[in-house]
């Protein structure tokens, strides 16, 4: 089917309320592992995940570390305003993060009828009195303006105040233990709103034993925003608005791709979208002759001539940087993955089951094709726990 006649119906299925895992497995991975090979279905759990690799494969992660990102205050009339920092306006996140007086932040804003722009609120955190007022609102968020002194750095503000921002489907507070369990045990990179949620069913001891039976594990950094979340309203899937996220990969994970001597399994959706993005971003680049290209949007992979191998798009990407002096390649993607996506990089996927009407489920068939109906049937049918807490996928086409 061609992608434009594909329709949010396209990839909807009944996910009762109560097969949405509300908490994580106390062990990590002691999760069911849903196997999908050439076709076929069967399970086993994670800790078992070695038994079920191709030999030496690569195993890519995203080491992004989720922000405490969500603030709650009360005006002085009573009324609770909950704002969620989405990312930094016109700086990085790692500017936004070291600064120590005043900084701007695209926002959702809950009870945001009642926040008005004269409002200023405020709430004392470490000796320090912060200040947030609403600058500007805009189509898909809002401007909102922190501003405090003291010295401290804006990171230190967000882990003393602000609360873990679960997903909304879980209908929940966060509490104390999501602060660890919500994270991947190699969070490293902070700075995003989501969980790279594939991620979570690894423990350290198991990513020892991966590397003990040859397997390879390398890093890169796609800042989860809070798009991920958003299902499909559009009639047609096209008409979707992908949201854009950063993505920052470093030379030495190039190195280690560009001669890898086995599959590359992608651990989560992110490390996908990663992955195939850079090959894309090179491909814009080159045909542009323009190496300062740092956007991706989500038309681009199916109207750019992706014609050049793996291997040549990193020798192209690796040769640039040695001549610019540069260490990573960072970037924006929109990337829209939908069947009919010609895959230029991954071999196998790691990931849990998604959201009905998602653009995340779109990803997966396109990758598997119509047997997602088959896979998560088999998880319905199979006990399997969903969503962002829930279980993992093993995906080997």
């Amino acid at each position: 089917m061609q992608r434009h006649a594909l329709k949010a119906e396209d990839f909807t299925y009944d996910l009762p309320d109560e097969r949405i895992a509300k908490y994580p497995l106390k062990k990590r991975n002691l999760s069911k592992l849903l196997l999908y090979k050439k076709g076929n279905i069967g399970q086993d759990r994670f800790k078992k995940l070695n038994n079920h690799l191709p030999s030496d494969s690569v195993l890519v992660f995203n080491n992004t570390k989720v922000l405490s990102a969500r603030l709650s205050f009360r005006k002085t009339t009573g009324a609770r305003i909950e704002i969620f920092c989405l990312q930094p306006h016109l700086r990085t996140v790692e500017e936004a993060l070291t600064t120590t007086q005043t900084v701007v932040w695209q926002c959702m804003v809950g009870n945001l009828k009642r926040f008005k722009a004269e409002d200023v609120l405020s709430k004392g955190i470490a000796g320090v009195q912060l200040e947030v007022r609403l600058l500007e609102r805009r189509s898909q968020d809002v401007l909102i303006e922190f501003k405090w002194e003291g010295g401290i750095e804006f990171s230190d503000i967000l882990a003393q105040c602000g609360e873990m921002p679960l997903p909304p489907y879980l209908n929940r507070a966060a509490e104390e233990s999501d602060a660890t369990t919500y994270q991947t045990v190699y969070a490293k990179k902070e700075g995003a709103v989501a969980a790279p949620t594939a991620g979570l069913h690894f423990m350290d001891a198991q990513l020892e034993e991966l590397q003990v039976n040859n397997h390879a594990l390398t890093y890169l950094t796609l800042y989860v925003g809070a798009g991920t979340f958003r299902s499909v309203k559009a009639d047609r899937l096209v008409d979707h608005k992908m949201h854009q996220e950063r993505i920052v990969i470093q030379r030495s994970t190039i190195e280690q791709l560009q001669y890898k001597k086995g599959k590359i399994i992608c651990v989560g959706t992110t490390s996908l979208r990663s992955l195939e993005s850079l090959y894309w971003l090179a491909v814009k680049r080159k045909l542009q002759n323009d190496f300062e290209i740092n956007e991706l949007s989500q038309e681009d992979a199916y109207q750019l001539e992706g014609a050049l191998s793996w291997k040549e798009v990193c020798s192209y990407l690796l040769n640039e940087m040695e001549n610019r002096g540069i260490e990573s390649i960072d970037f924006y993607s929109s990337l829209f993955i939908m069947p009919s996506y010609q895959w230029k990089v991954m071999d196998g996927l790691i990931t849990n089951f998604h959201q009905p009407k998602s653009t995340l489920l779109a990803l997966v068939s396109a990758w598997i094709g119509e047997d997602w109906n088959k896979v998560y049937n088999y998880a319905l049918e199979h006990d399997f726990r969903f969503l962002s807490y829930g279980d993992s996928s093993l995906l080997l086409p």
